[in-house]
């Protein structure tokens, strides 16, 4: 089905230019978050020209009749989110860790489940006075900007493969104040900083099992970038390539942090403990799910 153009005068109501865009959702791909998607459309589209401008400007503005242009500039934002894309790319911002994110389909878009990874490297880094740590696979750089916002006494390299990736990083480092304490390097998993030694190797790579892509959601599949995303058949082939180098680069005593997909424990337990990596240990999600895999180089 096909969104269907705005119905209404020149210069509806806010109310009813909303009520229009949540009615065309609705039948979208995401109908249970219509009217979320419909106002931060429009919110998006208002601050614009007010920065600023939030859900209690909104709400107290039900009755204000919209600007000519609106409606039509609503109505691409729409079409383009009942197609499937990401409602982050088209505002081309997001959360994560309670921090402002610029993102772009350069780079994955930040998710919750990986601030379980940020909160383990947290405590991970209270076993050092100055922790020296490695973000690999930066993408938006949200793991990197997080900890070094939360870590002022940390030293943090964050490395991509992706030039464009790393300048949608390095914005956001700049964004949250960081950018003096964080960086960036182009390059394969460690190569770029393999003469350095770390006290922390954290990294959320790319796991999803080619044989996986049809069983993702659209958003998911046909607008995320493929690099961030997936990694063989098994969807283990980049932990094969960088566990073994992230012991390269740790000192002893030094800690490998990792977030895994569903059902990747046991092998990436084995990968870590073929290594010789000791006290192996996951941290599970909110549903018990192992998020997060550790180790410790002796």
């Amino acid at each position: 089905m096909q969104p269907r153009p705005f119905d209404g005068a020149d210069r509806p109501a806010i109310r009813a230019l909303l009520a229009e865009a949540e009615r065309t959702l609705a039948v979208g791909p995401h109908p249970d978050r219509a009217r979320l998607d419909a106002e931060a459309l429009f919110l998006h589209l208002v601050r614009r020209n007010v920065p600023g401008r939030n859900r209690a400007w909104l709400v107290t503005h039900w009755d204000t009749p919209t600007m000519p242009h609106e409606a039509p500039q609503l109505q691409a934002l729409v079409d383009r989110r009942f197609a499937g894309e990401p409602i982050q790319y088209i505002t081309g911002e997001t959360e994560f860790y309670g921090l402002p994110f610029r993102v772009t389909p350069d780079v994955l878009i930040p998710r919750p489940e990986t601030e379980h990874l940020v909160e383990k490297v947290m405590e991970l880094a209270g076993h050092f006075p100055a922790p020296r740590i490695v973000d690999v696979g930066t993408g938006s750089g949200a793991i990197a900007v997080a900890l070094a916002n939360r870590l002022p006494h940390a030293s943090i390299a964050a490395i991509d493969l992706s030039s464009a990736a790393l300048a949608v990083a390095r914005e956001n480092a700049a964004l949250n104040g960081v950018a003096a304490r964080v960086r960036f390097f182009e390059g394969d998993l460690l190569a770029p900083v393999a003469a350095e030694m770390f006290d922390i190797v954290v990294s959320n790579p790319p796991y999803v099992p080619h044989l996986d892509r049809d069983s993702l959601s659209v958003e998911v599949r046909e607008y995320e970038p493929p690099l961030a995303l997936f990694a063989g058949d098994d969807g283990l082939e980049v932990y094969r390539r960088l566990i073994p180098a992230a012991f390269a680069v740790l000192a002893p005593g030094g800690l490998i942090a990792l977030e895994i997909g569903f059902g990747q424990s046991a092998a990436v337990g084995e990968l870590l403990t073929r290594t010789h990596f000791e006290q192996v240990e996951f941290v599970p999600d909110l549903q018990g799910i192992a998020r997060v895999a550790c180790g410790r180089r002796p």
